[in-house]
């Protein structure tokens, strides 16, 4: 069984304790479909109920850390070292539609650095999470990510902009371009659970660009932990902040960034 860090105990009872209500609410998005308030309007209550529990328990267990949230935005704390960064709900488009992959995550930022993060899919009960030099895990298992070394065995996922999305265009040309040279490119609808994904070998690379911190931030250690890569589409590493991120395994990286970059050079 793996061992649990006090770090790694905390934000596992925050998350389950979150996921509770998450399930809860989910179970009513069916009976809203047709109520006058409307699922979408439900859907974001949801959101910001697990968002509180969430802090609350964080902040009960470490109150000198600073937060980073969808609600409440950067909260500076006593610790400047420290910081929470968390997505009460991440696949909010699945959830309104009753689609069950959905999941929300937490990461503790220390010194500007991803030290922890964990990504929880409570329908599934999948616990992901890894701590800086203790490697990543799925409940109790230890996970790495694939060894597949050849990309036309490889399933890639990303996300896809709405066709307004100023990302739409060169999203598509990276498609026609990837896509006839793997298995498979996949769109789920949750970017986090696509990083968790990579990093247990399920996926063999994602990428996308639009992002948040808090739709990035358990994935990138995750996937670090358990032996994969992680930069800036296009070469980079500061995603946290450009919101664009390639996750692949060690094997497959290269090729794909390679594949990403040539068509950005094609289009220009």
């Amino acid at each position: 069984m793996a061992f649990r860090s006090a770090l790694i105990n905390v934000m596992t009872g925050a998350a389950r304790k979150a996921a509770r209500a998450l399930v809860h609410d989910f179970g009513e998005i069916q009976q809203l479909q047709v109520s006058k308030k409307g699922p979408a309007d439900f859907v974001y209550a949801a959101e910001k109920r697990s968002e509180q529990i969430l802090i609350k328990e964080l902040m009960f267990a470490r109150p000198r850390y600073g937060t980073l949230s969808n609600e409440l935005g950067a909260i500076e704390g006593a610790d400047s070292s420290n910081r929470w960064i968390v997505n009460p709900l991440d696949g909010t488009l699945n959830f309104l539609h009753g689609i069950p992959h959905f999941c929300l995550t937490i990461a503790l930022e220390r010194d500007g650095e991803i030290f922890a993060g964990m990504t929880y899919d409570p329908l599934r009960d999948e616990l992901f999470w890894a701590e800086k030099g203790a490697g990543a895990h799925l409940n109790h298992s230890r996970l790495r990510v694939s060894s597949r070394d050849r990309l036309e065995n490889a399933l890639v996922a990303t996300g896809l902009p709405s066709p307004q999305h100023q990302g739409y265009v060169k999203l598509s040309k990276e498609l026609d371009a990837l896509t006839p040279l793997t298995a498979g490119v996949l769109r789920l609808g949750s970017t986090a659970l696509d990083l968790a994904y990579v990093a247990s070998g399920r996926f063999d690379g994602f990428w996308k660009r639009g992002l948040y911190p808090r739709d990035v931030a358990a994935g990138i250690i995750l996937i670090r932990e358990a032996g994969g890569f992680v930069g800036e589409v296009g070469g980079g590493s500061d995603f946290l902040s450009s919101g664009s991120i390639l996750g692949a395994n060690d094997k497959l990286y290269d090729r794909i960034a390679k594949t990403l970059e040539n068509t950005a050079n094609t289009a220009e």
